[in-house]
């Protein structure tokens, strides 16, 4: 069986992979020249391939995409004789992206077998069940890797693909528990973009999480008592506060944990003398990348995770127990809902690229939704809440730590950004979605059905529905 499904997804890999070259060609004749991002990334990675390290001043970002560009088309010169024009072309440097993405393929398809680990003893004596899990992980894999915002950023010279590689990849080095080549990875993942730095955070949290539950659980056995859910959060906070304070007090834990954790212990102290000695978190343009506090991008989350992942968190049984969840808790409720308003009232920020690039998807998401009416805000708090709680019920096989670390670093790489940007989205979806128990066949079909329509109906607008501004001859194209 594991046989078949290693043939099966060497197949998918491989129809996902010339699918994707043959799209590739299309772009890239139609896309001759650098667009959006790019016209700041191609120039500055050509110049490191002609051996010129000037650094232009507009770029937010650290040089980990360029090295890792030069390091895999330089050898071409050498190996196959080809001119340093043509492997430090424009087309070259995005195929780079493509190689990443063939990696995100198969690190997400590891992922998906090493956190959804199936009972061994009990498939062994019903194989159509180990067939049908064979068949679950490689849909799954196949559905992250044509992720629609994550995709489309596989053909362009953009630093997405090579952010989620080397994030994916220290994250199952995590999982495996080789920690010092997880930091090391982390640290690569921090060259590609510097928000990364929180999933390094996220892989020690890890640790911490399971360690923790360990004790929890230990501690509740003394007392006879029940692990609380995390639909049980709220009532169980108290207690959970007193125990980690407990568990801090103690230097015996302490001490484990940090020799646990001490090579992310020791890259997060890198990043704070690299925040110190910068200035700030960007590396270049700091007055457009400002932080903020705008508290609503974590429902903006919400609101994105519970569109693309709708046959996992939406059904009548769910709507039903979330209304009897409020009506119930419904002194909580009302608290979260005037929170909410408040957080929306006063933290909701506008960057001027949101309302002026009338190229990104979420111009017009902003144009046609927010901006119909001053209370449209408000009215979507309920609609928030209820995507939230059920990304929360979605995530209840966890342990009550590990939520809570995930939703810390959620809320570190969503909450601070100033621009609402669906990219600014991708890692923390993906995450998400590899921690989810493995959905049945039907609901994966239906997800990765819905993720083909999307890419068809994105890439069909960003190649044919071109338009121009007004004293401007540029061709502009539509675009996550």
């Amino acid at each position: 069986m594991e046989e078949l499904e290693g043939y099966y997804f060497s197949a998918a890999l491989s129809c996902t992979f010339l699918v994707s070259c043959f799209l590739f060609s299309i772009i890239n004749r139609a896309l001759r020249e650098p667009y959006m991002d790019e016209i700041f990334h191609l120039p500055q990675a050509q110049r490191f391939c002609w051996g010129s390290f000037q650094w232009d001043p507009m770029i937010t970002t650290l040089p980990g995409l360029y090295l890792v560009s030069v390091g895999i088309v330089k050898p071409v010169t050498w190996i196959i004789g080809w001119s340093q024009h043509v492997v430090c072309s424009i087309g070259m440097l995005r195929f780079v992206n493509l190689l990443f993405s063939v990696g995100n393929f198969y690190l997400l398809y590891l992922l998906f077998c090493k956190l959804q680990q199936r009972n061994k003893e009990y498939l062994s004596c019903i194989p159509s069940v180990l067939a049908v899990s064979g068949i679950q992980r490689i849909l799954s894999a196949l559905t992250m890797a044509v992720f629609p915002t994550l995709y489309f950023f596989n053909f362009l010279y953009y630093t997405e693909t090579g952010s989620m590689f080397f994030t994916l990849f220290a994250y199952l080095m995590c999982l495996y528990g080789n920690h010092k080549t997880s930091a090391l990875l982390g640290f690569c993942g921090f060259m590609f973009r510097q928000t990364n730095i929180v999933w390094t955070l996220f892989c020690a949290g890890n640790i911490i999480s399971q360690k923790l539950t360990e004790a929890w659980k230990i501690e509740l056995q003394k007392k006879e008592d029940k692990l609380p859910s995390i639909k049980g959060l709220l009532s169980a906070c108290k207690k959970i506060l007193c125990f980690l304070f407990d568990y801090a007090m103690s230097f015996r834990n302490l001490s484990i944990l940090i020799v646990l954790t001490w090579p992310y212990v020791l890259l997060i102290i890198m990043f704070i003398a690299f925040v110190v000695l910068n200035g700030g978190i960007v590396v270049g343009d700091k007055s457009n990348h400002e932080a903020c506090m705008n508290f609503p991008q974590l429902f903006y989350f919400f609101a994105f995770t519970f569109f693309f992942s709708f046959p996992h968190l939406l059904s009548p049984a769910k709507i039903k127990t979330f209304l009897h969840s409020a009506w119930r808790n419904r002194g909580q409720f009302v608290v979260l809902t005037t929170v909410s308003l408040f957080l929306v009232w006063k933290f909701t920020y506008v960057h001027k690229y949101l309302l002026a690039d009338n190229r990104h998807y979420t111009f017009y998401v902003w144009k046609r939704i927010f901006q119909r009416h001053d209370f449209v805000k408000y009215l979507l708090v309920p609609c928030y809440l209820f995507a939230g709680w059920s990304i929360a019920d979605s995530l209840k096989s966890k342990s009550i730590f590990w939520n809570i670390m995930f939703f810390i670093c959620l809320f570190m790489v969503t909450v601070p950004q100033k621009l609402l940007e669906f990219r600014y989205f991708i890692l923390p979806y993906i995450i998400y979605r590899l921690n989810l128990p493995m959905p049945s066949l039907p609901k994966l079909l239906c997800e990765l059905g819905f993720y083909m329509i999307i890419n068809f109906v994105t890439f069909y607008l960003f190649l044919n529905k071109t338009f121009q501004w007004p004293n401007n001859d540029s061709i502009q194209r539509f675009m996550w």
